[in-house]
C-alpha cells in the first residue's frame, strides 16, 4: 500500500515538473495548481501506464525491435495524450511534440526519485 502512494505522489511530481517545464503541458483551473488536481491527474496517469501501455506495448512490440526500443517514447508520449483525454479540462496537452518531451521529463524525474526512494528503503532494511 505504501509502494503504491509513493508511486502516486512521485508521479505527481513528475506530472508538475513537465508541466512547470514544457509550455505545452499545463493544468488549468484556478490560480495556483491545487495538491488534489496533481494527485488525480497522476492516479490517472498511473491507471493508463498500468493498463493500457501493456496492451499498447504487445500490439506494438515490432515497432520496438524495428527502432531498437526507441518506440517507447512515441508509447509513453501517446499515454500522456490519453492522460489529458481523461483527465478532461484539468489537464492539457498541447500535442505530439509537447507530450513526447513532457513524457521524457517525466520519465526522467520519475527514475530519479524512485533511485531516491530505492535508496532510501535499502537504508531502513536489516542488514541479512
Amino acid at each position: 500500500m505504501i509502494h503504491l502512494l509513493l508511486r502516486l505522489v512521485i508521479n505527481a511530481i513528475a506530472l508538475g515538473v513537465a508541466a512547470a517545464l514544457v509550455p505545452g503541458i499545463q493544468f488549468v483551473g484556478e490560480g495556483q495548481v491545487s495538491i488534489l488536481s496533481l494527485l488525480l491527474v497522476a492516479l490517472i496517469f498511473g491507471l493508463v501506464n498500468a493498463i493500457i501501455k501493456p496492451v499498447l506495448a504487445l500490439l506494438t512490440c515490432p515497432f520496438y525491435i524495428l527502432t531498437l526500443g526507441l518506440f517507447t517514447f512515441v508509447v509513453n508520449a501517446l499515454m500522456l495524450m490519453l492522460t489529458s483525454w481523461l483527465a478532461g479540462p484539468r489537464f492539457q496537452v498541447a500535442g505530439f511534440w509537447s507530450a513526447l518531451l513532457g513524457s521524457i521529463i517525466i520519465s526522467l524525474v520519475g527514475m530519479m526519485f524512485n533511485v531516491l526512494a530505492g535508496e532510501a528503503r535499502q537504508k531502513r532494511r536489516p542488514p541479512e
